[in-house]
């Protein structure tokens, strides 16, 4: 028996995800909700997510999370609270280990400790390391990136891709901008040829960089430091 048991029919749990998502976004924005984009967009798509959960459970859950009458605001804070901590636990660990990582001389990065977090990466669930994935069908309906394009992006090594499964990819969604890669995407993973490894990098504070995020730089277009610094660590 599969994880989920009576799924709706004509449409998968990841496009039904993708429509409520949609609806939800307009929603917040019709209403003036004060959200930056990224905000906006993990909303919704967190809210796409739940609602599309529930058609797919088993009939027994369904019937249990039916009769509940209520206590959904309180569950909701603590969710995003405990979530909340748990990246504040991880961002320190991860700042923690910079901090104890030797260097290769005066001025240098290490580049070693960071080599060695292939392997590690290659055995952990990509939800657990990477943040906010999506597949090609989530991208085409939502940030109206046609199948092709991605392809050709991945192709050319101008988008990262992460393996999930057999031969499935998933598309880490901070590194769009406007529909696009960020610039300095390509460049860093000329670099940084293991994509797994290059997404680990962007999306942790480096110390070569002041302890800023380099993917962030990118999405700001400032590009030029965070390609040096990757060539290095290269």
């Amino acid at each position: 028996m599969t994880r989920f048991q009576n799924p709706p029919e004509g449409i998968s749990q990841e496009a039904l995800a993708g429509l409520v998502a949609e609806a939800v976004q307009q929603a917040l924005m019709q209403h003036g909700v004060l959200l930056d984009a990224e905000a906006l967009v993990s909303a919704s798509a967190m809210a796409g997510a739940v609602a599309a959960a529930l058609p797919f459970l088993p009939h027994a859950q369904r019937l249990a999370i039916a009769s509940s009458k209520g206590g959904w605001t309180e569950l909701t804070s603590e969710f995003f609270r405990r979530t909340a901590e748990k990246i504040a636990r991880a961002d320190q660990a991860g700042a923690e280990s910079v901090d104890e990582s030797p260097t290769a001389g005066p001025g240098k990065p290490a580049s070693r400790p960071l080599a060695e977090r292939a392997s590690e990466l290659q055995s952990m669930l990509i939800e657990d390391w990477a943040g906010e994935v999506a597949g090609s069908t989530y991208l085409e309906e939502r940030l109206r990136i046609p199948r092709s394009t991605l392809h050709r992006w991945q192709r050319r090594g101008e988008v990262v891709a992460l393996r999930k499964g057999g031969r499935k990819h998933v598309f880490p969604l901070a590194q769009f901008v406007d529909g696009r890669p960020a610039p300095g995407i390509g460049e860093v993973l000329a670099a940084i040829t293991n994509p797994r490894l290059a997404w680990f990098w962007l999306t942790r504070p480096s110390a070569e960089l002041g302890g800023r995020i380099p993917i962030e730089m990118l999405r700001e277009d400032t590009i030029e430091d965070v390609v040096r610094i990757a060539h290095s660590l290269s």
